[in-house]
């Protein structure tokens, strides 16, 4: 256990460290971006006067070292800013936008993992069949397009040429829960086409690999069916591999939506992130950003946690 709480520790440390340098790096792309930030929203007709005294409100006058530890220290303290847009406190953007992406992604995560991992299990108990070729095309053709290509495929099929699903998950508060996952089903099977593919590889792979261990070779020798020997004795000595990929997938569900977002105009921190870029909001941009990496990196930290807690023996490397 000691052992379990100082591995936690370091990945939380190394967390942090990451989510420090990811800061330099978002605000040192925005100090890069090409023009002035004032001007370019005030639009050029602005009198240089008003130029500088909106400059002076944004704080772009300060040197941008010190910019960067007042932003930094407001974030430390749960002061994400104010967008430049609407005059809008950012966390109350994000309270109407970050349950919509999780939602989205909650959804995409239960339809995904139990196909993934029923799928890769099949494919290795039914190894180099018609079948296992099969899935391997599919879920290999699904995850080399784009996202966006594959969002367009869904909206020609389901939306325009049957009309089962809207092309537009334009969704509300007051919509009750199966309307929600009505108009979130397009979106979602966009997500779960982009990653079952990982998932259920790994899954597969891990399973083989295991399959030639002794301990299956002796379950084999005594008769036991093929298909309990995988669930009761393959599948759970493979769950570190799988858990680790299934987690870091759920992680590209929660920061990879961007795009799906937009293509599905779906109002969620995707959509929030790029509208704040055409406007030029710069600390929405940051904010959301920040949001993102951290979120990886705490589902990162969980998938090193539950592979270590299932195999104990990472704890002990040779």
């Amino acid at each position: 256990m000691n052992k379990l709480l100082t591995m936690v520790a370091q990945r939380l440390a190394l967390g942090l460290l990451t989510l420090f340098i990811v800061s330099l790096i978002i605000f040192l792309g925005v100090e890069l971006l090409p023009g002035d930030l004032a001007q370019a929203i005030l639009g050029q007709a602005a009198t240089p006067e008003t130029v500088a005294a909106f400059r002076r409100e944004l704080m772009l006058d300060l040197p941008a070292p010190e910019r960067y530890l007042r932003w930094l220290g407001g974030i430390l303290q749960g002061d994400l800013g104010r967008s430049l847009a609407n005059q809008r406190e950012i966390s109350e953007l994000f309270a109407t936008r970050i349950g919509n992406t999780l939602f989205l992604a909650i959804m995409a995560a239960l339809i995904s993992v139990p196909l993934a991992l029923t799928l890769g299990t099949m494919a290795a108990l039914y190894r180099n069949s018609i079948f296992d070729r099969l899935v391997n095309i599919v879920t290999l053709s699904s995850i080399s397009f784009p996202e966006f290509f594959v969002a367009y495929i869904l909206i020609l099929f389901f939306s325009i040429h049957t009309g089962i699903f809207p092309s537009i998950s334009n969704i509300s508060d007051d919509l009750g829960f199966w309307e929600r996952t009505y108009r979130c089903t397009l979106p979602a099977l966009t997500l779960t086409l982009v990653v079952v593919a990982h998932m259920m590889r790994m899954t597969r792979a891990a399973i083989i690999n295991l399959l030639a261990s002794p301990y299956i070779e002796m379950a084999n020798l005594k008769g036991l069916a093929r298909s309990r020997v995988i669930v009761k004795h393959a599948l759970p000595n493979a769950l570190a591999p799988i858990i680790n990929v299934v987690v870091i997938n759920l992680a590209y569900l929660v920061v990879g939506v961007v795009v799906v977002e937009v293509v599905f105009v779906y109002p969620g921190l995707g959509q929030l992130l790029v509208d704040s870029v055409s406007k030029r909001d710069i600390p929405v941009v940051q904010a959301t950003s920040l949001f993102f990496a951290a979120a990886y990196v705490l589902l990162n930290l969980t998938a090193d946690v539950l592979s270590i807690v299932t195999n104990p023996r990472l704890l002990h490397p040779r």
